[in-house]
């Protein structure tokens, strides 16, 4: 017979005596598509002209979120917030616009990230895809030197991929602080922007090929998973892809493949990838315990021209496109499948933004989110368990790619200026309302600017914004 004590010592070293075994922690594996669309999904768009079985399949695995947004509607601000769990416009170099190819790292290395919270609690970290956060310190970066600051330095024990965007030189693979080759050729671009296979001429490496880049990152991230034992210690597996921003490069193999031309095919390819993926974790025997989510870092470059030419709405119903405050600009994707934990097919509406992952993930690890750190991260954890109807999280700031600032606030949208504040061209006048106040409950396609017939409440959601801006925090 045990005594009390002799339960004790042996619960200790073989949790016995009845004592709950501590469940592992969870394997987290995070794909962000490039430019993909709200629309493009199947899950999310019944005539979608886009194949998109594996995402599909993810959806009816786990929960979809219908009310997801990036922190920004282009590429480098929303990679800065997802990692950061912070606004990119708190960021003076990245209140607007974006990086190139030869920016210097734009992250404070001293500040916390998803990847080096998890590092510092045991887990292994790797970002595998499109950086698009600038490398080095130098104010033009210079490729002929170790490429330090970089991922690695701000919370990834491992990084291949390329600098910036597939259309942006220079044209090469970087591991870790190193170049896999260095840009002794020089790589034309077609004559034309910005659609189709449209990349700016400039160095290239003499083997690169932008063609290969998304099965090189597709390869590359399936070795990572299957290269993890099931003893190992738990791992962090960012995997932001270059598609399917243009270049639009389809393989031989998903030429044809969409009813939406070189952009639909690119992107069943990137379904394709999240398909590999899936398989890698499944074969390894690590599904079970691995959070995957699967979004995009803004929404399509789809212009009018092309919702006519192709009938396939790319941002669905939503108004705008890449680049714009608009939702079309913004509004993504957002699924996550975390089995044994997630009820499969499930759906929420709750206002979530990426810089919510990192509060999220951290306490699906069951660690403490720093209190120093991630200013602007809600964890959606109870949510995706389906012990809460809602999180935190009940307003979002949404930015454009000229800074202009929108406030959400339930049902109610506050945009600081008139136009789209993107790519998307809208005629204004002096005699137009100094911003736009929408009620998306009503007004989901944002037609009906309520500015001036409710003046009250703009003010008050502009007063909120600017509440916001000053508190340097959204999280308390």
């Amino acid at each position: 017979m045990k005594t009390a004590l002799g339960c004790t010592v042996l619960a200790l070293i073989v949790t016995s005596c009845g004592a709950p075994e501590r469940a592992a922690p969870p394997n987290m594996v995070v794909i962000m598509a490039d430019d993909m669309g709200y629309g493009d999904v199947g899950a999310y768009n019944p005539d979608s002209r886009v194949p998109t079985p594996y995402m599909d399949r993810l959806a009816a695995d786990g929960m979809r979120f219908t009310d997801a947004h990036s922190p920004s509607a282009v590429c480098t601000p929303t990679r800065y917030a997802l990692l950061t769990g912070r606004y990119a416009w708190r960021l003076r170099a990245l209140e607007r616009g974006v990086t190139q190819g030869y920016s210097p790292l734009v992250m404070d290395t001293t500040r916390a990230t998803v990847g080096s919270v998890l590092q510092a609690h045991g887990y292994t970290t790797a970002a595998i895809g499109k950086w698009h956060l600038g490398l080095g310190s130098l104010e033009r970066t210079d490729y002929g030197q170790p490429l330090y600051p970089g991922p690695r330095t701000v919370g990834f024990d491992y990084f291949y991929g390329i600098p910036a965007s597939l259309d942006m030189p220079p044209y090469v693979w970087v591991e870790n602080e190193s170049l896999e080759e260095p840009p002794t050729s020089h790589g034309d671009g077609p004559v034309g922007c910005c659609t189709g296979p449209f990349w700016r001429s400039g160095p290239m490496a003499p083997s690169f090929d932008h063609t290969e880049v998304l099965p090189i990152i597709t390869r590359r991230a399936a070795a990572y998973i299957r290269a993890r034992g099931q003893d190992q210690a738990p791992f962090f597996l960012y995997i932001p892809l270059a598609a399917p921003h243009t270049p639009w490069l389809p393989i031989d193999a998903y030429v044809g493949i969409s009813g939406a031309g070189e952009y639909g095919d690119f992107t069943a390819q990137v379904d394709a990838t999240v398909g590999a993926v899936m398989s890698a974790l499944s074969e390894s025997g690590l599904a079970d315990n691995t959070i995957l989510v699967v979004t995009s870092d803004n929404g399509a470059y789809w212009r009018p021209e092309d919702i006519e030419s192709f009938g396939h709405r790319a941002n669905h119903g939503w108004r705008g496109m890449k680049a714009d405050i608009h939702e079309g600009g913004h509004r993504v994707p957002f699924i996550v499948r975390w089995p044994g934990h997630i009820a499969p097919g499930s759906v929420t509406d709750q206002l979530a933004v990426h810089t919510d992952l990192f509060a999220t993930l951290v306490d699906a690890a069951g660690i403490a989110l720093p209190t120093d750190a991630a200013e602007d991260s809600f964890s959606h954890l109870q949510v995706l368990l389906g012990n809460a109807a809602s999180s935190a999280r009940t307003h979002a700031v949404h930015q454009s790619i000229q800074g202009m600032l929108a406030l959400r606030q339930g049902h109610w949208k506050y945009i600081e200026g008139k136009g789209s504040g993107g790519f998307t061209r809208v005629d204004t006048s002096a005699a137009d309302p100094p911003g736009q106040l929408y009620d998306l409950s009503r007004d989901p396609t944002e037609t009906n600017n309520l500015y001036a017939a409710d003046p009250d409440r703009a003010y008050a959601m502009q007063s909120a914004l600017e509440a916001l801006r000053k508190a340097g925090r959204s999280r308390e």
